[in-house]
C-alpha cells in the first residue's frame, strides 16, 4: 500500500524522497544547552574508524585474512560487469615478453650501451647488458608480427565496430603493447588486464580506456584471460608467459576447460625454451600432449590456423551474429 500525504480536499500528494516537512529527531546533534561537551564527543565518534561505513573503509577492506573473501569477489565482479555492459563474449588472448619492444627502441637502447662502454670498454655489467640487448633486438620482430595479428583480429568479421571477438592482453609494455597497437591501429577497442604490482608501472596507451582493468589477485586476472578465450597466442616471453601458456595448456589436457586452440609464435624460441619431445619420452606426458598446440611465424600463420582449427573442429572462429 502506498504511503500518500492527502490535501484538505482530500487529494494525494506523492511523498518525495529524502524531503520531510518535519526533520526526525536523530537529523540534529544533541543541543548544547543540554551537554555542554556532547558536541565534542560527537566528533570523535564520527571520525573513529569504526564509524566509516564498511563499504567506504579502506583500511578494512584492505586488511589481511578478514576481507580477502570480499576482495577476491570485487577484483571478479568489477571486470565482469563491465565486460557484460559493454557485450564482450569472446577474445582473443595474446600474451608476450614485456621486454620485446619495438625495434627503433631497442636501437636506441643499444647505442646508449655502446656509447657507455666506450667509456669503460671492460666494465662487465654493460657487457652482459649489451649481449641481453643483442638477443632483445634479435627478437623484436616478434613486436611487428604481434602488431600485425591485433590488426587482424581488429579487421575481423565485419571490421573495427565487430567485437564478436576481440584481442585482450596483460595490458602491459612489448608484445603486449604490439598486440592492442595493432587492434587500435584498425580503429578497434581492444581489453587489457593489468595486474597491481609492488613497484609503479603503466598500461600501454593503446587499450580502450573502458576495458582496461587492473587486477589486486592474479588469479582473478588469469580467471578473465579464460573465461571468454577463443584462442591463446603466446609470443616469446619470460615467467609471465610461460605461467598463463602452461596454465592454460594444463586446463585443456585436463578437460577442465573446453579445449581451445594455443599457438606459440616463434618454433626456434619455444623449442629451446622447453622440449616437449623430451618430456614424452619421459613419461611425465602423452604423446597426445604434443598435439594441444602448434608453431607459427607470421600474423597470416597464426589467423589462419585458428580458423581452420575451429572448421576441424565443426565449429566457426567468429560466433554467429545475432
Amino acid at each position: 500500500m502506498k504511503n500518500n500525504s492527502r490535501t484538505s480536499e482530500g487529494q494525494s500528494i506523492p511523498l518525495r524522497p529524502g524531503n520531510r516537512k518535519e526533520p526526525l529527531p536523530w537529523q540534529s546533534p544533541k543541543a548544547k544547552e543540554d551537554d555542554p561537551g556532547a558536541r565534542k564527543r560527537l566528533e570523535v565518534i564520527m571520525a573513529s574508524p569504526g564509524y566509516l561505513q564498511a563499504d567506504e573503509d579502506m583500511e578494512f577492506l584492505g586488511r589481511s585474512d578478514t576481507t580477502r573473501g570480499v576482495r577476491l569477489q570485487l577484483d571478479y565482479l568489477k571486470a565482469e560487469s563491465l565486460l557484460r555492459q559493454h557485450g564482450i563474449e569472446h577474445t582473443i588472448v595474446a600474451f608476450g615478453s614485456t621486454r620485446i619492444h619495438e625495434p627503433a627502441s631497442l636501437k636506441r637502447g643499444l647505442a646508449g650501451i655502446r656509447a657507455q662502454l666506450q667509456d669503460a670498454p671492460g666494465d662487465r655489467k654493460l657487457q652482459h647488458r649489451l649481449a641481453v640487448f643483442e638477443r632483445l633486438l634479435a627478437k623484436s620482430h616478434y613486436y611487428d608480427v604481434a602488431r600485425a595479428f591485433g590488426e587482424i583480429v581488429g579487421r575481423a568479421g565485419n571490421g573495427p565496430a565487430d567485437n564478436r571477438v576481440m584481442l585482450v592482453t596483460g595490458g602491459g609494455p612489448g608484445i603486449m603493447e604490439a598486440s592492442n597497437r595493432g587492434a587500435f591501429d584498425a580503429g578497434a577497442e581492444s581489453i587489457g588486464l593489468n595486474i597491481t604490482l609492488p613497484h609503479e608501472q603503466y598500461p600501454n596507451p593503446y587499450i580502450a580506456p573502458e576495458l582496461c582493468f587492473r587486477f589486486h589477485y592474479f588469479a582473478i586476472r588469469k580467471l578473465h584471460f579464460l573465461l571468454r578465450a577463443r584462442a591463446l597466442v603466446a609470443f616469446p616471453g619470460g615467467f609471465g608467459t610461460f605461467d598463463e601458456l602452461f596454465e592454460t595448456l594444463t586446463l585443456i589436457q585436463t578437460r577442465k576447460i573446453n579445449p581451445l586452440p594455443v599457438v606459440l609464435v616463434g618454433e626456434e624460441f619455444w623449442r629451446g625454451a622447453f622440449d616437449v619431445d623430451f618430456l614424452a619420452a619421459e613419461g611425465v606426458i602423452d604423446a597426445e600432449d604434443k598435439e594441444l598446440f602448434w608453431f607459427a611465424e607470421t600474423a597470416d600463420e597464426i589467423w589462419q590456423g585458428l580458423n581452420r582449427w575451429y572448421e576441424d573442429s565443426g565449429e566457426s572462429f567468429l560466433p554467429a551474429l545475432d
